[in-house]
């Protein structure tokens, strides 16, 4: 298999197209997938795995944000809209033209430079540095430094899963905002001062993950919702997707990419679930 990337297309996370090089594809061979890029790492990895097991189709992942993915999906630009948000909180969208498929849970988890010297957070705390009350890191226990909030963009689901959860319809604060998970995590690992948020999968060593009321951003707190913030991973096609949709959707549902695939990648198997959300942000207790 043969990768190359695509030309980013502004602040937006860059694309990876799979080729199999099996020659040319016919256009019902092939599905392109657009939107989160907090998604992105899991469908750029289930699209590698899956081309390599169906010759015949062609994959094409690309970033975006979840506004782009719903809104291309819907006009039928791209066979598959990724979305970190219910297509019915997306203005603009008519959510009872697409078909919505849940693939994941994702977990999005304040983050901080290194030398700001906090590791844990009140969500009181957090709320009040994300609308611009708190504005040095010595007023929560912290080094003294200004804090420099970094967003992401208008249209990004990874900002709309966290202000619900976190700013609760609170205005936030101006600031710097960025398109994707990538270039958030750059920021802040090398400026001092800087706070954020990211998905799992983005998460490393090198960045500083914040604790909220003493709870961490695992796996296991997301299940049971002691974690609060996270969100599902939608795939988003038409109401009738094309043959070669409907079997990667399928393939990303199954249990072994769900039972491997999927939690090696950072995300929560759907079927983990202790609960569930629906899409006026109620969490209820089962799975749906």
């Amino acid at each position: 298999m043969r990768f190359s990337k695509l030309l980013p297309v502004g602040l937006a996370a860059v694309g990876i197209l799979l080729l199999s090089g099996c020659g040319t594809k016919n256009k019902q061979n092939a599905v392109t997938a657009v939107g989160s890029t907090a998604m992105q790492p899991l469908v750029q990895k289930a699209g590698s795995d899956f081309q390599n097991q169906h010759k015949q189709y062609t994959i094409t992942v690309q970033g975006g944000g979840s506004g782009t993915g719903l809104s291309q999906a819907e006009t039928g630009a791209v066979n598959i809209g990724n979305s970190d948000i219910f297509a019915e909180q997306k203005d603009g969208i008519h959510a009872n033209k697409l078909q919505d498929h849940k693939v994941a849970v994702v977990g999005i988890a304040p983050v901080a430079n290194e030398e700001n010297g906090v590791k844990n957070l009140t969500e009181q705390q957090l709320a009040a540095i994300f609308t611009g009350k708190i504005k040095n890191w010595k007023e929560v226990g912290g080094k003294d430094l200004p804090i420099i909030v970094i967003n992401r963009s208008q249209g990004s689901g990874t900002r709309k899963t966290f202000e619900a959860n976190v700013l609760k319809g609170k205005q936030p604060v101006k600031s710097q905002e960025q398109d994707s998970n990538g270039t958030v995590k750059k920021i802040v690992q090398n400026t001092p001062g800087t706070i954020s948020y990211l998905s799992l999968p983005y998460l490393n060593k090198q960045i500083k993950t914040l604790s909220v009321d003493g709870v961490e951003p695992t796996p296991a707190n997301i299940t049971t919702n002691k974690w609060k913030i996270w969100s599902y991973e939608h795939m988003y096609t038409a109401k009738k997707p094309s043959k070669a949709t409907r079997e990667f959707v399928n393939y990303l549902l199954s249990k072994p990419v769900q039972s491997k695939l999927v939690k090696e990648a950072g995300y929560v198997s759907v079927h983990d679930m202790k609960v569930h959300m629906t899409s006026d942000n109620r969490v209820l207790p089962g799975n749906q």
